[in-house]
């Protein structure tokens, strides 16, 4: 009785299998794909003649092998991508590529040769503008089409992870923006320095001016008080000579000997020492 139960149990367990909600099931029979299983659930099988493999029904990544591109303008990029896909046919899926590493395997050059397909038709620029989600767009839709036909794949996603110059480009970019950043910055100090040879004439030049105007101003004023200066005498001249005759002579004695050691030889009679005589002023007889 205990045997029969093992037995019946064995057979039970050899004839059901359980789907999850993430899975989905090929049932094979002595090695040959039978029948195709999406909804979860316990299920059954022949026991002993039928195996199941299960497949994926999560969204799966892939990340390609890293590649260079030629574009349009010839121009080399390093380009980094990845895809996400799904198992949406596993009877062909396990036909062609038997599990997911397979699948990746067959996958990966797909995508890289239609990137190099498209990309090989754009410029930098365009790939670096928003034209740049119409070319992934259009990538996707050729890599699901051929996936969907030949691995019973639905590829939902194909992206550009990184495009990066060449090393060896990179260096040769580098060298290049560090000779223009050169040559405009000795640009700007030429400029500079003709700039500040102009400001410098202008200002010399305006100094010039400047001096000349004040010099001439000076002058005229130094003209126009000589002037008022000659009127003023005149007039007091006009009005008492002999009162302008003495301060003359006040002024003259006082520049005479305002040093202290002025020695003079002079007649006594003299009209110089006319006042020291005579307050009078009175001029000597001859």
């Amino acid at each position: 009785m205990g045997v029969i139960v093992i037995i019946a149990g064995a057979i039970f367990f050899g004839a059901t299998f359980t789907v999850l909600q993430t899975q989905q099931a090929l049932v094979l029979r002595l090695g040959e794909p039978r029948r195709v299983i999406k909804e979860p659930g316990l299920k059954f099988k022949t026991p002993f003649i039928e195996n199941v493999e299960y497949f994926e029904r999560r969204i799966l990544d892939l990340d390609p092998p890293q590649q260079q591109v030629i574009l349009a303008d010839q121009k080399r990029l390093n380009v980094d991508s990845y895809a996400r896909f799904r198992i949406t046919d596993p009877l062909l899926f396990f036909k062609r590529v038997r599990n997911e590493s397979g699948a990746r395997s067959r996958l990966s050059p797909i995508i890289n040769s239609t990137i190099r397909q498209f990309l090989g038709n754009e410029t930098l620029l365009s790939i670096l503008s928003n034209k740049r989600i119409g070319i992934m767009t259009a990538i996707r839709e050729q890599v699901n089409a051929q996936a969907q036909k030949e691995l019973g794949i639905d590829v939902v996603e194909v992206r550009l992870r990184r495009a990066d110059y060449p090393e060896e480009t990179s260096q040769t970019i580098y060298d290049r923006m560090k000779s223009e950043r050169e040559r405009e910055a000795r640009e700007f100090r030429a400029e500079g320095f003709e700039e500040a040879q102009k400001i410098r004439a202008d200002a010399e030049k305006q100094k010039v001016v400047i001096v000349a105007e004040a010099k001439k101003n000076a002058e005229t004023l130094r003209g126009k008080g000589d002037a008022d200066a000659i009127k003023i005498y005149a007039d007091a001249f006009g009005q008492d000579p002999d009162f302008f005759a003495f301060y003359r002579s006040m002024q003259a004695y006082r520049n005479a000997m305002s040093s202290g050691d002025t020695t003079m030889v002079l007649s006594p009679n003299s009209d110089f020492f006319r006042y020291f005589k005579d307050m009078g002023g009175a001029k000597p007889a001859n």
